[in-house]
């Protein structure tokens, strides 16, 4: 085996907490809940490590919620000396070698949890956002399912969550919250400082007008007290494209970028929009009305993980997101956001307010706030005011008047968690959107529901830096050992899958064998079993042969 060089890593006061509380807990299960943008991947990264080094387990899983969260898994377990495979198929039935291990998703589970189940006895599984387990009713029996034999179950979640009827496995609850073994919320981080920013939330008022779904002219302000089915129809109306609500709120959000981007000319702005049609008009709008360049990304487009690397790598100010800027997805520019989607659940509105709390310390003048531009509908001012509640008992710089919220009337239906049936089409409704208009500007007092200013958290304490030994890499290849760093070697690995599958296309349009008996007589020569289990020589070895027979026809 390789042994790799020992290293260290910088972990906040609440990871060494949190590192301490696993230790000392019992049983094979741990959940740690903390706030988007804390570094729950580095916590659970060098706990991982530090199990694999005491020989708690023999290998790593990690199981993400997008294929595109696997391959920033894999870059971020790279730092560690960790080599995680994206690439790893249910169809194989064991680990590859050269590899501490791999990385699936939710759904890849679900689709054959026997599989999943057959690599993971004795190993470390890190369950990341393991709420997902319950998005589908199969989905938590087959986590159940395939991680039973695990010697370690580390789950993480950016928010505290309810079971909905679907209790997640490997899961304490009290009543039906599930009840975390260590947590760290929002406003312990505000409250720590240089953690997380605070975020503003510019409530912006409107009056709409609406045909409803039974024909009816419906018109209401948002200050009108509505029943859930009339305040979701409200809702829809303020975010159409039709009306002067959305336009307006847009060009108050690019405004407000605009003056950001003169201190930190690379910060960005995302509007979460309804679906694809409604991601193209917004995109649309800010083009044409405010010479604002955007991308589109939607979780029907399989090029829209690259296409969000390319984004936060980029200075473009603005991109438009269906379903897919959730959990994990890491872009520290983002200081702007319009919350345009009809979805209105307590969890989606925490995920959407986790992508801009991201620390970057970048000494900008302005500091290092984000502001969230969200219609003044109830549900999303409860949920807003609940992270606001959050600050108020954790930061001491506020004033008592700064501390007093937009008062909203009680409503029952706010704290419902489920989503209404939006799409007319499934019901041949008569809905239309008539008009909407936005009030002047946002709503003056709720604006600051959750900025902060300058932390007076106890920062004597400084960060601790803790060094590790990496677990050696199994069945590794001697020859690659000094060659590579790890994140050099799983790039590699990707991009010699895909010459290997080129070229193997190629012999099959100039010779009379079919594409599997090409792929069959290159793998046989290259000593390769499965592709997905080949090392870095093994794949370098096939592309050299394929090269060779090209050649020689």
């Amino acid at each position: 085996m390789v042994a790799p060089p020992r290293r260290s890593v910088r972990l906040r006061r609440w990871q060494k907490r949190a590192l301490d509380a696993l230790a000392t807990s019992s049983g094979p299960d741990f959940l740690a809940v903390a706030t988007p943008g804390a570094g729950k991947t580095t916590f659970a990264l060098t706990a991982a490590t530090r199990a694999l080094a005491e020989g708690v387990g023999r290998s790593l899983v990690v199981v993400a919620p997008t294929s595109h969260l696997k391959v920033q898994w894999a870059a971020a377990a790279a730092r560690f000396g960790l080599v995680l495979e994206p690439s790893w198929s249910s169809a194989s039935a064991r680990l590859p070698a050269g590899c501490h291990g791999v990385i699936v998703t939710y759904q890849q589970v679900a689709a054959n949890p026997g599989a999943v189940r057959a690599i993971t006895a004795g190993t470390v599984v890190v369950l990341d956002e393991l709420h997902h387990a319950g998005d589908e009713r199969a989905w938590g029996a087959a986590v159940r399912h395939a991680f039973e034999p695990a010697a370690l179950r580390l789950a993480l979640s950016g928010t505290p969550f309810r079971s909905d009827t679907r209790a997640i496995p490997f899961v304490r609850y009290r009543l039906d919250e599930a009840t975390p073994d260590f947590e760290y919320g929002y406003g312990d981080a505000l409250a720590d400082g240089g953690v997380v920013r605070p975020v503003y939330f510019p409530q912006v008022g409107g009056f709409m007008e609406w045909v409803a779904p039974d024909g009816a002219e419906q018109s209401a302000s948002f200050d009108d007290p509505l029943d859930r089915v009339r305040a979701a129809q409200r809702l829809r109306t303020a975010l159409s494209l039709d009306g002067e609500w959305l336009p307006t709120v847009l060009g108050q959000a690019n405004a407000r970028l605009l003056e950001i981007r003169r201190h930190q000319p690379d910060a960005a702005g995302l509007v979460i929009a309804s679906d694809q049609d409604h991601a193209r008009g917004i995109a649309d709008l800010l083009d044409v009305r405010f010479r604002a360049r955007s991308i589109i990304a939607t979780s029907e487009d399989p090029t829209a993980s690259a296409r969000i690397a390319r984004f936060a790598a980029s200075d473009l100010p603005w991109i438009v997101a269906v379903r897919m800027v959730s959990e994990g997805v890491d872009i520290p520019r983002l200081r702007v956001g319009v919350y345009a989607t009809t979805t209105t659940t307590e969890l989606f509105f925490r995920q959407a307010v986790g992508r801009f709390v991201r620390w970057t310390g970048g000494g900008d003048p302005m500091g290092e706030e984000a502001h969230l531009y969200i219609p003044d509908d109830t549900r999303l001012c409860t949920w807003a005011h609940a992270i606001a509640e959050q600050r108020r008992h954790n930061l001491r710089t506020r004033t008592e008047d700064e501390e007093q919220g937009h008062e909203r009337p009680d409503d029952p239906a706010a704290l419902d968690p489920q989503r209404e049936p939006l799409d007319p089409d499934a019901q041949q409704s008569l809905f239309a959107a008539l008009s909407a208009t936005a009030a002047e500007g946002p709503h003056p007092v709720a604006s600051v529901f959750a900025g902060a200013g300058p932390s007076t958290g106890d920062d004597d304490e400084p960060d601790l830096v803790v060094d590790y030994a990496p677990p050696p890499l199994p069945g590794a290849d001697p020859t690659a050992g000094g060659r590579l760093e790890l994140g050099e070697l799983i790039e590699r690995k990707a991009a010699l899958r895909k010459e290997n599958a080129e070229l193997a296309k190629e012999l099959a349009r100039f010779t009379t064998m079919t594409h599997r008996e090409v792929n069959g007589t290159l793998n046989r020569r290259a000593g390769i079993a499965k592709i997905t289990e080949a090392t870095l020589t093994q794949l370098e070895r096939r592309a050299l042969l394929a090269r060779r027979w090209i050649r020689d026809l």
